[in-house]
């Protein structure tokens, strides 16, 4: 081993072999019979944590350090929820200790109800449907005499959502993997969520009584996502616990309590009043009941709420427990009526001295909301000009691909062209079709969705026009990269953009002479246009893309048919229709 090592090298927290050889001017093959020599065997794609590599630095002559990423290193303007800035701008003198709020995540059937059934001694699980967790709860406990609010959320969708309307209400996110199943995508989609929202993560190895249970591994691939154990020396504190068996809950409490105490989560009870609507719905004899998080000042009974686009006067408040109170301060959630209408999940909501006030607020709500509607989200063709008036700082990609012999290459080429004035932050990549929840985390992050040999589902296209998330379709890995290459450099030139028109179902399959197969459809929704392309979907799986060949309805010739009516569709170079075949008509349009 050198004494001396003059030269200094930034690492990540896990690295490849083939990365860090080429990182420090070393044959791979040097690099493995380095990790052979200290009893860790690995092929030349395999990727090593920090600990290791800086190891083998160590033997070839360099000093490795660990290098910040670019999530730490870029805060963006808008991206710190309003209350937290809000906050930020109270006296520091009134600020005091306030109940840490946790989210918890992770992939379905690990057990995050269960958890929280454990932690507050109650058994929701056993109510709700299939044991799947089917709302949103808020609910407080007490450990050391201290209280913690946990919001018990049917996955990181939810999560996002608040994210994506400016919320942000978790203060700590305590990511729940079974000890017998590891990762799996959606914790990996989970710590892309949570990673976006810059909140600490807990990791909760869930079933660990059970005889199949393999903590290790599910630490290595903790490690290879970025979370390295904290008896790894990592910063991320994993906590082994059994929900159905009760154990560990007393050291997760406490954990969190650290973490808590190592954030200083403060609000001033007497200041502002802001917080978040964690769920809303309408009761059939008392109206609107909308659940609140308060997260700063105190809110009463009397008070006038403005909640997103929805505002009224408090008549009750109620806690976790049903029970009625006058007053909630920060980190304390409870159930109001008086709201005149339903607010969204996600949604703020604040104080206003007067009824007039408040519904004052609500129309410049409404009216910034439509006109911010698509200005505040990012297009590669946008990018540069975004950069050069300081409104950006990085380029961020959902990348979705069909197979991982795909992704791998194409996660290496973008994070190659990261070396200008914009940085590239992958924040998640996946193989599979793109869905609804890529576009969510693509919204509340601010990001772009890139998809390789892959499709967006028709939910995923209607949330994406809805919250203005660009999609960006290759089926030629050059062609993405350089595209990217070029937004970075601000010469893309502008995208054609899909608009779906219409959607109707293939009830009935007819010949037809010239055509030889002829769609016998009803239009479910928009309207079908004879100058429109066509798409035929079976089971989720794109089968055709083409252009209309014929659009009749009864016996004639018609340009357009609307929603509910019938119409028989032929499509040019394809006749395979099988009734229950959805098929979509769409125009291509520049941005």
């Amino acid at each position: 081993m050198n004494e001396t090592l003059t030269n200094k090298l930034e690492l990540p927290a896990s690295v490849t072999i083939r990365d860090l050889a080429q990182l420090t001017n070393t044959s791979p093959i040097q690099i493995i019979k380095v990790l052979m020599a200290n009893g860790v065997m690995a092929n030349i794609n395999q990727q090593i944590d920090f600990d290791t590599a800086a190891v083998v630095c160590a033997e070839v002559g360099f000093e490795a350090i660990l290098a910040t990423s670019e999530e730490e290193k870029v805060s963006e303007v808008g991206e710190v929820p309003y209350w937290r800035q809000m906050i930020a701008g109270e006296d520091p003198a009134k600020l005091v200790n306030r109940p840490p709020v946790i989210t918890i995540l992770g992939h379905v059937d690990h057990g995050k109800t269960t958890l929280l059934d454990a932690i507050r001694h109650t058994e929701v699980a056993a109510g709700e449907a299939g044991g799947i967790t089917q709302h949103i709860g808020a609910y407080q406990v007490e450990h050391h005499n201290r209280q913690i609010t946990f919001l018990d959320t049917p996955g990181h969708a939810a999560f996002t959502a608040m994210r994506a309307r400016g919320a942000q209400g978790a203060d700590i996110v305590v990511l729940v993997v079974a000890a017998n199943d590891g990762v799996m995508p959606q914790t990996r989609e989970a710590i892309a969520h949570a990673k976006a929202a810059r909140v600490p993560i807990i990791v909760a190895m869930n079933k660990i009584d059970l005889s199949e249970a393999n903590p290790d591994l599910v630490k290595k691939q903790l490690a290879d996502n970025g979370l390295i154990p904290d008896d790894w020396d990592g910063d991320t504190l994993v906590v082994p616990v059994s929900a159905k068996k009760k154990m560990g809950i007393d050291d997760l409490l406490e954990g969190i309590l650290l973490v808590a105490d190592a954030s200083e989560i403060k609000a001033n009870p007497d200041g502002e009043v802001v917080g978040s609507v964690i769920e809303a719905e309408i009761d059939k004899t008392r109206g609107v009941i909308a659940t609140l998080l308060v997260q700063n000042g105190t809110l009463g009974v009397g008070d006038v709420v403005v909640a997103g686009e929805s505002c009224g006067k408090i008549k009750a408040m109620f806690d976790f427990k049903g029970r009625k109170v006058q007053k909630a301060g920060p980190s304390f959630p409870v159930s109001v009526l008086g709201l005149t209408n339903v607010p969204e999940a996600g949604d703020l909501f604040m104080t206003a001295e007067s009824d007039r006030e408040a519904r004052e607020k609500v129309a410049t709500l409404h009216a910034t909301r439509q006109s911010e509607a698509v200005s505040t989200k990012v297009t590669l063709e946008q990018l540069f000009e975004r950069y050069k008036a300081g409104e950006v700082k990085e380029l961020r990609l959902i990348v979705k691909a069909d197979v991982q012999g795909s992704l791998a290459p194409i996660i290496k080429s973008l994070n190659d062209l990261s070396s200008g004035d914009i940085k590239i932050n992958i924040l998640y990549s996946e193989t599979g079709n793109i869905g609804e929840n890529d576009i969510m985390l693509a919204s509340a992050s601010t990001a772009v969705v890139v998809g390789f040999n892959v499709e967006a589902d028709s939910n995923a296209r209607r949330v994406a026009e809805a919250e203005g998330v660009s999609i960006r379709l290759y089926n030629i890995i050059y062609r993405l990269t350089e595209d990217v290459e070029k937004a970075l450099k601000g010469m893309l030139e502008p995208e054609f953009k899909e608009v779906i028109l219409g959607q109707a179902v293939v009830q009935a399959v007819f010949s037809a002479k010239r055509l030889g197969s002829v769609a016998g459809c009803k239009v479910v929704k928009g309207e079908f246009r004879r100058n429109g392309k066509i798409r035929v979907v079976r089971d989720g799986q794109v089968m055709h893309e083409g252009e209309i060949a014929s659009l009749r309805h009864e016996k004639d010739d018609v340009q357009e048919v609307r929603t509910g009516f019938e119409c028989g569709v032929g499509v040019r170079n394809f006749s395979d229709f099988k009734a229950g075949d959805m098929l979509e008509c769409y125009t291509i349009e520049k941005q």
